[in-house]
């Protein structure tokens, strides 16, 4: 009986001994742990935040940090091509604006420099405008497209593309209880 009570008392200590041991340890390991999912997490955000914030103030400078280079090129030509478009078209619709008004006063040293009446020239103005103003809700969406793009493609820098992933499109074909044939696609992902 004693015997067995020593081997009892001798287990209880060092279950209690090894228990703080283990606490200390964990303590450690969790912080740790902490700390290393909140560097990832800095790692993985951080990075998308400042490549939203450089490609917000300069168009193309988020895509250039995450080291798209070729989508920078197509940021410009696209901005500029609509800003080129924009002022064509805005330089258009002052011309019109001016002879119109010019056709309308009753001032003689205002002429209308143009062949259009003034119904032809309202016309004219309006169209103008209309490719002024739409050029300029383009040109916000490339803006707006290329803050998300470089948000995006930061966000996706960590992603894992390896051959560990396989997607498969087989037939399927089945027999249910009433001897039908069931027949279909199936789509499966394998994760390896």
């Amino acid at each position: 009986m004693k015997v067995l009570l020593s081997y009892i008392l001798l287990f209880i200590s060092c279950s209690i001994v090894h228990a703080q041991q283990n606490d200390s340890i964990y303590r450690a390991y969790k912080k740790d742990s902490v700390q290393a999912k909140r560097a990832v997490k800095k790692a993985i955000y951080g990075n998308a935040r400042k490549a939203t914030i450089m490609s917000a103030c300069f168009p193309g400078l988020g895509q250039i940090y995450n080291r798209k280079y070729w989508k920078a090129p197509v940021i410009y030509v696209a901005l500029g091509g609509i800003g080129y478009w924009g002022i064509t078209n805005q330089v258009k619709y002052k011309y019109y604006s001016n002879n119109l008004r010019a056709a309308n006063d009753d001032d003689a040293n205002t002429i209308n420099e143009t062949l259009y009446s003034s119904d032809q020239l309202i016309t004219q103005k309006k169209y103008y405008q209309k490719y002024r103003d739409i050029s300029i809700m383009l040109g916000a969406l490339v803006y707006l497209v290329n803050i998300i793009d470089a948000n995006v493609d930061a966000h996706l820098r960590t992603f894992d593309v390896s051959d560990d992933l396989s997607l498969q499109l087989n037939p399927y074909s089945n027999l249910d209880y009433n001897n039908k044939l069931q027949a279909g696609l199936s789509l499966k992902l394998k994760f390896k």
